[in-house]
């Protein structure tokens, strides 16, 4: 591995980097979160861009980037702008100041934005019209075609519309979050007086309107058309389309709010009055137009962006879930093997332990198939369970409302504050405690963050047995098909003991600590990953074999990375698998030379958390998985848990994964000390590199044929 040639200059003040005093590190030797972020949206962006990935697939990456960087401005950007306010300083360990921070998101971001519409603009929507599949604007079409388009807007577009006018008898309207508008500049001829005018895009109608087969339009293109419909006998001087991002972190203050679950609701309301904090807008929007938006909204003029309509391409998922299969990835259906289908599930647990892999083994046929032989399972007594997020329709709550019905006990800790899921958790909630669940809402200060599942139950010598489930991803269907997680299935009476008494923490007031093979934060986690960072380090001065190999969604914690920094000193070789942000800097001499970092994007969200401490195959080495990323809410501000992983089939299991992230042949991006990240997707004779997931895709696949 090369060594980079930057060096952290001394100087001190904001912009040097002297060392720090404490660690005797140097100061500057974090990367910026938020650019990090940025820069791993511009990793998602990069494979919309990819013309080798299917189209479809491109058309999806573009949506997943709209919809990523509404989230980071609803929640990062406006962290931001509230520790500026309140005269806080930056999140993090970080040398440089709050609003030099803001102003570097704010360019990054606006670079980010163009670029994406350009994508869409000048490459994905011209290839898409080469595959039959059109995405026009209002002028485009035909006459035959705005004719049905009218019909349409009297029947289903016009009825919703209301149109705001703004004068002295009516102030400007609240324009809420994430919502498509209209900004319509009118005259009356009567007095040539000029008004401004807003028209609300409504939500609840396809983003993108269906003409034909595989033909559409922007629903503001047939809104615009006709918006004399809206202001007879006026003139229309000009209209445009723009889009408002506001704050959307929910505060609540749990130390004097008996219910929280009312509490919550109550905030859900408020939360769409929160300050703006972008503003997008088609770049044909006049100067004039424009600065009425940014004085009424308040808004600061570096978050104003200008792009090529139109807006708001996170709608483009609709378009990437067309049934054109030459233009998709190859259909997989995960394997049912994983757990053997002629034996009960209880035994297969209770004879070995099992680690499935989502979405390659099946999600069904393991998780969802425990959940529900439980709730089936006369000799079954209890199931407790924590929910962080799930779907819509999910047999994991039905199969827990069953339970509960049939009289076993049921115990599920919700976690309502589950960001972006919260109305969708309050109806869980609710549901599960009409059926007889015990339903607990976790800590105070604390999000529950842990996946975890027991069962207990008894079995035919009369004995009590616990079986579990401890995963890396949430009890999600739907997220399970797309979503790369781990999940170990046991009945080791050691996990039992500690899952039992980890509930037991949850619901009632236990205040165990001490756990045999978890890791539990925020008591323990981060003090027992840097113990076993330090363990390494120490093995390396010591001449023994040491190796670290993480693979984890982000890396941010300053404790961590500093323990990291301090192996790599010792000698340590460090393997970081980053799917998002990363604030390490790797390969800098003295300080990370022995440190890699590599992200994998693709077909799906890498999203489980993997540490691995100690060489292959040497007899001290570990591995844990869990629902923990290194970062400050994860070890700070929630439940979380990684598992020891002891069989010694699933560790060489999980290092083959690990070292397949890792291996210069795969494709993936490597970053360097400044925090960009190069990809690498070919070899040097320009031939692909090896996809993980499709490598893996392809083993189950042969796997079930041979099966």
């Amino acid at each position: 591995m090369g060594v980079s040639q930057v060096s952290l200059p001394a100087a001190e003040g904001p912009e040097g980097a002297k060392p720090d005093d404490e660690s005797g590190l140097p100061a500057e030797r974090y990367l910026d979160r938020e650019e990090s972020w940025l820069r791993f949206n511009e990793r998602v962006l990069e494979l919309a861009e990819d013309e080798s990935i299917p189209l479809l697939e491109r058309v999806r990456f573009l949506a997943i980037f709209a919809t990523n960087l509404d989230e980071f401005f609803m929640v990062r950007v406006a962290g931001l702008l509230r520790r500026m306010v309140a005269g806080f300083p930056v999140e993090g360990a970080g040398v440089r100041l709050p609003r030099q921070v803001l102003d570097n998101t704010l360019e990054l971001a606006g670079e980010l934005t163009v670029r994406h519409a350009r994508a869409f603009t000048e490459r994905i929507n011209p290839e898409l019209t080469e595959h039959g599949i059109e995405l026009l604007r209002w002028k485009e079409l035909s006459g035959e075609e705005r004719d049905s388009l009218g019909d349409l807007f009297k029947q289903r577009i016009y009825p919703v519309l209301t149109p705001l006018v703004v004068d002295p008898a009516h102030p400007f309207p609240f324009i809420s979050g994430l919502s498509l508008n209209l900004a319509v500049m009118i005259a009356d001829p009567k007095t040539d007086a000029t008004v401004f005018a807003r028209v609300k895009v409504p939500p609840l109608l396809p983003r993108f309107l269906a003409l034909s087969q595989n033909r559409f339009v922007p629903i503001e293109d047939v809104i615009a058309a006709h918006l004399t419909a809206l202001f007879g006998g006026v003139e229309i001087i000009e209209q445009h389309a723009f889009r408002v991002t506001r704050i959307r972190d929910l505060e609540v203050d749990e130390d004097i709010t008996e219910n929280l679950l009312q509490a919550m609701e109550r905030e859900l309301v408020r939360r769409r009055f929160e300050p703006a904090v972008r503003l997008e807008v088609e770049d044909t929007m006049s100067a004039d137009v424009l600065d009425r938006l940014v004085t009424e909204l308040g808004i600061d003029k570096r978050a104003v962006y200008r792009v090529s309509g139109p807006l708001d391409l996170s709608g483009l998922s609709a378009i990437g879930d067309l049934n054109i299969g030459e233009l998709r990835y190859p259909a997989f259906v995960p394997s049912a093997r994983a757990v053997p289908e002629e034996t009960s599930i209880f035994t297969s647990i209770a004879e070995r332990d099992i680690l499935v892999q989502h979405p390659y083994d099946s999600f069904a046929a393991s998780v969802e198939r425990l959940i529900e032989a439980a709730a089936e399972d006369p000799r079954v007594l209890a199931i407790k369970q924590t929910l962080y997020r799930t779907s819509g329709q999910s047999p994991i709550v039905d199969a827990l409302i069953d339970a509960a019905e049939a009289g076993k006990q049921v115990v599920v800790v919700v976690e309502i504050k589950a960001r972006f899921d919260e109305r969708a958790n309050i109806a869980w909630a609710r549901k599960l405690e009409e059926a007889g669940c015990h339903v607990v809402y976790g800590f105070v200060g604390l999000k529950t963050h842990c996946k975890m599942a027991l069962i207990v139950r008894e079995e035919p010598d009369g004995t009590l047995r616990r079986y579990c489930h401890l995963g890396t991803g949430n009890y999600h269907p739907t997220t399970a098909r797309l979503y790369e997680d781990f999940g170990l299935l046991t009945a080791d009476p050691a996990v039992g003991e500690d899952v039992t008494a980890l509930f037991n923490h949850l619901t009632g007031y236990s205040r165990t600590g001490s756990y045999r093979r978890l890791l539990v934060a925020p008591e323990s986690l981060r003090t027992g990953i840097v113990s076993r960072i330090d363990r390494q380090a120490d093995r390396q001065r010591a001449g023994r074999p040491a190796a670290i190999t993480f693979k984890t969604n982000a890396l941010v914690d300053e404790v961590v990375i500093d323990a990291l920094y301090r192996a790599s000193q010792a000698g340590v070789r460090i393997d970081l698998w980053v799917r998002g942000i990363c604030a390490l800097r790797p390969g800098i001499g003295g300080l990370s030379d022995n440190i890699r970092v590599r992200s994998v994007l693709g077909r799906f969200l890498e999203h489980s958390r993997v540490y691995a401490f100690g060489p292959d195959d040497d007899e001290d080495a570990q591995i844990w998985i869990g629902s923990a990323d290194i970062m400050h809410r994860n070890l700070d501000r929630r439940v979380e848990l990684l598992v020891q992983v002891t069989d010694t089939g699933h560790q060489r299991r999980l290092r083959r994964i690990l070292h397949l992230g890792m291996d210069d042949r795969t494709s993936s991006w490597w970053q360097d000390a400044d925090g960009h990240w190069a990809r690498h997707s070919r070899d040097e004779e320009g031939n692909p590199l090896r996809d993980v997931q499709e490598t893996l895709v392809r083993e189950r696949r042969v796997r079930s044929a041979d099966e």
